[in-house]
């Protein structure tokens, strides 16, 4: 639906309460905000979170400003799909994008376009991954999103000769003290930012910053991989994970590794691709001071990485804490109390509602996360009481990385179930086992909470309409008392419309549904 057929429909209504766009006029603040988005971010690596002597002056800043939530989840802990759910408000499973390399649906609308449509100026720059092309995207900016400051990685390449775009993909590149920060993809990134900031002082905006360091090839000045020469990351307990109890994925993906005495990480140029992401947020956060004081400032990752951890190394088809729970950190000046910490349980899927409330506008009724925005303001302000993730592939790119793992996971902050379809399922206690080494499956202390988790996973898998829901996540080796029922929950369950597509028809009369929701005629 084009903007102006939009604006026409019932939900655009909620446009009108929402501070005009453009210079603030009759004593009215404008609504902005910078979300930045890190990359391969463990919250560990964070000083705020855990002091593992990595340097990170600027993020550690922004916390003591504001206020740092413990514990944070993404939806899928892989790139496009963490990105997709975080842009969109919907699963991975809902908005098409299960696997790196894969393309948005053609009906989904990310909060980009959602935000424009409401007259809400919106941009973003750096990585962007959700064209279901290659890893670089189109240097094309999708709907709803500024294209005269639309920057991604191919435009980034483009700007550099070939001989130049070789050396930006080689690690090694690294030690040339000839590779300033200047011929860095996240120098330039930071660069667009500050541009938009200083065009758009006193403007409605959301600006998005999306940083692709430290993920490979960990490029960064010589001086910051230069500060980890010699330092290395410690070993947390869960590295002496036999594996013998887990899904036997995990032990085909760690290999020789489980036999082998672990070593400490020395991963300098990750490390200092990392220190540096954080001096280049430190620059925007300066900007961002001068232009736009009162703006709400996100960070976030989009996952996080194992170093190890598990004998697993980067990231993959396991729901462990390392991959999962991410950094997530606001500053929103006269509003979230400095120096807070909130220990309550919070996802992705509910950044994207988040924002439509901040500018004024009803949360549409189509996403499937809601909004934390009151938690912004006040860490005892109710949020989840579970929190749900997924796995489908790696990337529809590659052979490997395990191929098709189906995964559907559920947290409720002490205990975290996950079913691996293919192959054997897990249940942790967080609290006692933080280090999730202790498969509590077949538990019979353990087997009412685990059941009842149980349910409340199947229930998500069916109202967010998981294409890939069946009787069969259902009956599993511990619970073989579960029905095996063709019929499943026995429902069919349509989409409502917010204003960009038809209302759906029913198939048994052809006029519009009534009940989106309602039992299947079999």
């Amino acid at each position: 639906m084009k903007r102006r057929e939009f604006l026409k429909s019932a939900t655009a209504a909620t446009a009108l309460s929402a501070v005009p766009a453009g210079a603030v006029a009759g004593g009215v603040e404008a609504r902005q905000v910078v979300f930045i988005l890190g990359e391969s971010v463990r919250r560990d690596m964070l000083n705020c979170y855990r002091r593992t002597g990595l340097k990170t002056p600027n993020l550690d800043r922004l916390a003591a400003e504001g206020m740092r939530f413990e514990r944070a989840y993404n939806c899928q802990p892989v790139c496009s799909p963490a990105r997709a759910a975080l842009w969109t408000g919907l699963y991975p499973h809902t908005n098409g994008v299960w696997g790196n390399s894969m393309p948005l649906g053609e009906t989904v609308h990310t909060i980009g376009q959602r935000l424009h449509d409401r007259f809400i100026q919106t941009a973003l720059m750096g990585k962007w991954h959700l064209d279901g092309v290659d890893y670089f995207d189109t240097g094309r900016a999708p709907s709803g999103w500024d294209s005269a400051y639309w920057y991604d990685m191919r435009d980034y390449l483009m700007e550099l000769s070939q001989e130049d775009r070789v050396r930006s993909r080689d690690s090694k590149t690294g030690e040339n003290p000839g590779w300033p920060a200047e011929m860095c993809f996240g120098h330039r990134v930071t660069n667009k930012a500050i541009d938009y900031l200083v065009d758009h002082k006193g403007q409605n905006f959301l600006l998005c910053v999306c940083y692709d360091e430290p993920h490979g090839p960990c490029l960064c000045p010589k001086e910051y991989s230069d500060m980890y020469e010699d330092f290395r990351f410690p070993l947390d307990g869960n590295v002496e994970d036999t594996l013998t109890t887990k899904p036997v994925e995990q032990g085909i993906w760690a290999g020789k590794r489980v036999g082998e005495k672990p070593k400490p990480i020395a991963a300098k140029q990750f490390f200092g691709s990392h220190t540096y992401i954080d001096a280049e947020i430190g620059r925007l956060l300066d900007v961002i001071q001068k232009n736009a004081p009162n703006a709400l400032v996100i960070f976030t990752a989009d996952h996080g990485v194992f170093l190890n951890s598990h004998h697993l190394a980067d990231k993959g088809p396991a729901m462990y804490d390392e991959i999962t729970r991410i950094p997530f950190i606001v500053r929103w000046p006269g509003h979230t109390p400095a120096n807070s910490v909130n220990t309550n349980l919070v996802s992705h899927i509910d950044v994207a509602g988040t924002l439509m409330e901040f500018f004024g506008f009803e949360v549409p009724h189509t996403l499937e996360g809601g909004s934390i925005l009151e938690a912004f303001r006040n860490v005892n302000a109710p949020t989840r009481s579970e929190v749900c993730m997924e796995w489908g592939r790696y990337e529809v790119d590659h052979d490997g990385f395990g191929g098709y793992q189906p995964i559907r996971c559920i947290c409720d902050g002490r205990y975290k179930l996950s079913i691996h379809l293919m192959t054997s399922d897990e249940l942790y206690d967080l609290q006692s086992d933080p280090g999730e080494m202790h498969n509590l499956i077949d538990s019979p202390a353990q087997a009412e909470i685990r059941n009842r988790l149980h349910d409340k996973l199947l229930d998500w898998m069916n109202t967010s309409r998981d294409p890939f829901r069946g009787y069969y996540w259902g009956h599993r080796p511990w619970r073989t008392e579960f029905s095996e029922d063709w019929a499943n929950a026995g429902m069919t369950r349509q989409r409502e419309s917010d204003g960009y597509l038809p209302r759906e028809l029913d198939y048994d009369t052809g006029l519009p549904m009534e009940k989106a929701t309602r039992s299947k005629k079999i």
